[in-house]
């Protein structure tokens, strides 16, 4: 009862705060908990494991079926969810059972694809995201100079288009920054109606990655137009388009979290739940697909961050199997039960220190 009190007063705020609109924060993370557990759910039926528990929440449930020797059912935190199977739960690490229909007497690597099919769907669903935001197509800032610094080469125009750097296709303002890599480049643009090739100089300035790192690089000393317009892809090509987009997103991610192991960018930067309410509910203001990315982007984050390999999470799990598929022997049953206590204090400790952050920059505002 006090999960179910706690959980509602949380939700109460959020909508006096963000108001209907983080109806689609709950929507979203629910959808992207299922699609993660739904995952491991199929994987374990498939190899006749016994599921006892699949719930969308933690804590005390609100609500409960049971279906063929399966509890199907909403918890009363809705931080998360889990797939509870005969012989493993990761509320106590050191349970097992030894049945035929038990996940303990599989073999290391069904246990793997099992762990495995978690995140993967995560990444599978986000795959599937990118499919149909090429039909319905995704809003982007044209390449279209609408200001020049005193910095910028006189060679360049107002309401100059970019359309090529290089040699390299510019398809919106984004694609420039990266391109944008030596003191000499060569730029085509369109400028009433007719297409220049130009010899620009760039130079040396201060600017801020996606990382929110201060870098110096070459700059061309432009900002962009507010003039937008609809990407679409809607032959086989969309298919390479989203794959490419859902590598990119995961490699954004993996590249987010080397800078802040290695102190590269501050620890402030991380975000927890408020964060993620912050930004679905903005992108349920400015239209389905922005939301949709937005979906996409959350589904591929955590696809890549349980796959790392921290006890407790499926990446922990999988490197566990591994070990014993390599060796032929488990793990040490006194290290397995230590590791995982350290990996669910870690797990809590930055989830306190994310939501921190997240309280912080709502004061400073």
């Amino acid at each position: 009862m006090k999960n179910l009190f706690l959980t509602l007063l949380v939700l109460v705020f959020c909508f006096w705060h963000y108001g209907a609109s983080f109806l689609a924060t709950i929507l979203i993370l629910s959808f992207l908990i299922f699609f993660h557990e739904l995952g491991h759910f199929l994987a374990a039926k498939f190899f006749k494991v016994r599921v006892l528990c699949f719930s969308i929440g933690f804590g005390k449930p609100i609500f409960i079926r049971h279906y063929k020797g399966t509890d199907y059912q909403i918890s009363s935190i809705f931080l998360g969810g889990y797939v509870k199977m005969k012989g493993q739960d990761d509320s106590d690490p050191s349970h097992k059972s030894y049945d035929k229909d038990s996940y303990t007497v599989l073999h290391p690597f069904k246990k793997i694809l099992i762990l495995f099919a978690g995140p993967f769907f995560n990444l599978l669903l986000a795959f599937l995201i990118y499919i149909s935001l090429g039909f319905i197509g995704v809003e982007k800032l044209s390449p279209t100079i609408g200001g020049l610094s005193e910095y910028a080469d006189k060679k360049l125009k107002l309401n100059d288009k970019i359309l090529e750097i290089n040699g390299k296709a510019v398809n919106d303002f984004y694609d420039i920054k990266p391109l944008v890599d030596s003191k000499n480049l060569d730029i085509k643009v369109l400028r009433d109606g007719v297409i220049i090739d130009l010899s620009i100089t760039t130079y040396e300035g201060k600017t801020q990655n996606i990382f929110g790192e201060i870098i110096t690089k070459p700059l061309l000393g432009i900002t962009p137009k507010n003039e937008f317009f609809i990407e679409y892809h809607r032959d086989f090509g969309v298919f390479k388009w989203a794959l490419d987009e859902s590598i990119k997103s995961a490699f954004l991610i993996l590249e987010g979290l080397k800078k802040l192991i290695l102190a590269e960018v501050s620890p402030k930067n991380l975000g927890g739940i408020i964060s993620i309410a912050d930004t679905t509910t903005m992108a349920a203001s400015l239209g389905i697909s922005t939301l949709l990315l937005i979906t996409a982007l959350l589904s591929i984050n955590l696809g890549v961050l349980n796959l790392l390999p921290i006890p407790v999470l499926d990446g922990g799990h999988i490197a566990f199997n591994l070990y014993e598929l390599i060796t032929k022997r488990e793990v040490n049953q006194k290290l397995f039960l230590t590791l995982s206590y350290v990996g669910m204090a870690l797990l809590f400790s930055l989830m306190i220190f994310a939501t921190f952050n997240d309280i912080t920059r709502i004061i400073e505002k």
